[in-house]
């Protein structure tokens, strides 16, 4: 029993460590992402302020710092969200509207200080908490696709780092969270003795968690560069258009497909890596929400499909010249605008079944 105790405080005292130095990082490492830096490392902050029980109940003994210890995991998934919207929108901005998102946090500290702890008051907390956290965790996913649409429908460089990362954070929560939702109900049934294995099991996880967070910020300081906010996805814009706009819009569709075919394949913009649906707008001059309406609507292609079709097709025209022999696939995919190995090679087996190294052997 105490050999696990003594495990568990050894843990939670790494943790909280870790958590309180790579806060420090985040709040002074130069980006020009500083809100979304600084929303994660005070989100991280609240963690580890929340994780000091794991090897003091100090701070049970003041009732005001215990009151502001179990209200702050209020906080938690209210910054996390935030963190999310800035790290996906380079110009988001925290408003006065945002407040709202700590009223259950300012509430509670109310509510305890009223009811002197009861535990009533503790077991409307657990409530509410798990209502919030679902709630929230709704809200990021939401936010992700909504973010993933948007890239796909804007963007030709596949860069998916962000994504990825929220995605993978907001999983390992959930993951987390089952171990404490699990710890609950040991600790409310017959198998109480096993509340402390699973402490460890919660450790040992958020442990893992912290380590990962580490690395991520080590190995890719400058992640989050993030896309307009007020980019839509372009179904929510199309359904709102009446019967006569699309008529409209219906004659001059033609004209804009062919200038939009010439233009690609005269100018080969595509051979830029960091094109985008804006640029291509401005160089073709077709106004901006009637190209994305054009690509992604009419043509029935994310943006970024349709612009990685026509590297494609450069692609196989340099691979099946036979003077082109020297030419390794890595220059290949440079040359036709891929900014990686790993984008360029799902790209052309989606395209073609075949790797560029396959495809190369079978036409020769």
């Amino acid at each position: 029993m105490e050999i696990k105790v003594e495990l568990i405080e050894s843990i939670g005292k790494i943790v909280v460590f870790i958590m309180v130095i790579l806060s420090v990082f985040l709040f002074t490492v130069k980006t020009k992402n500083k809100l979304s830096n600084r929303l994660f490392g005070i989100y991280l902050l609240v963690i580890a302020f929340d994780l000091i029980g794991l090897f003091t109940n100090k701070t049970l003994e003041y009732p005001n710092i215990r009151n502001l210890k179990i209200s702050s995991s209020l906080l938690q998934l209210p910054l996390f969200y935030l963190y999310v919207l800035s790290a996906c929108y380079s110009n988001f901005r925290i408003t006065k509207k945002h407040i709202i998102h700590f009223f259950l946090f300012i509430s509670f500290l109310i509510i305890f200080k009223i009811t002197a702890f009861s535990s009533q008051s503790l077991l409307f907390f657990e409530i509410i908490g798990e209502l919030q956290y679902f709630t929230y965790i709704i809200a990021v996913f939401i936010v992700l696709k909504k973010y993933k649409t948007v890239y796909l429908e804007n963007y030709s460089n596949a860069n998916y780092a962000i994504y990825k990362w929220l995605f993978q954070i907001t999983i390992f929560s959930c993951i987390a969270h089952t171990f404490v939702i699990t710890r609950w109900y040991l600790s409310n049934s017959i198998y109480q003795e096993y509340v402390l294995n699973m402490n460890i099991v919660i450790s040992l996880s958020v442990l893992s968690i912290t380590i990962f967070f580490v690395l991520k910020a080590l190995y890719q300081p400058e992640l989050f560069t993030g896309i307009n906010i007020n980019l839509s996805p372009i179904k929510s814009f199309v359904e709102k258009r009446t019967v006569k706009t699309n008529i409209q819009k219906n004659e001059s569709k033609n004209e804009y497909l062919k200038k939009l075919t010439s233009f690609m394949e005269e100018e080969k913009p595509f051979l830029d890596f960091e094109l985008t649906l804006q640029k291509l707008a401005l160089q073709t001059d077709i106004p901006e929400r009637e190209l994305s309406i054009l690509i992604n609507h009419h043509l029935g292609k994310h943006f970024f499909d349709f612009i990685n079709e026509y590297r494609i097709n450069d692609a196989k025209i340099l691979l099946q010249d036979p003077t082109k022999k020297k030419l390794t696939v890595l220059e290949i995919l440079y040359k036709v605008g891929f900014n990686s190995k790993s984008s360029f090679y799902t790209a052309f087996k989606k395209t073609t079944n075949q790797t560029p190294s396959e495809y190369r052997k079978s036409i020769n």
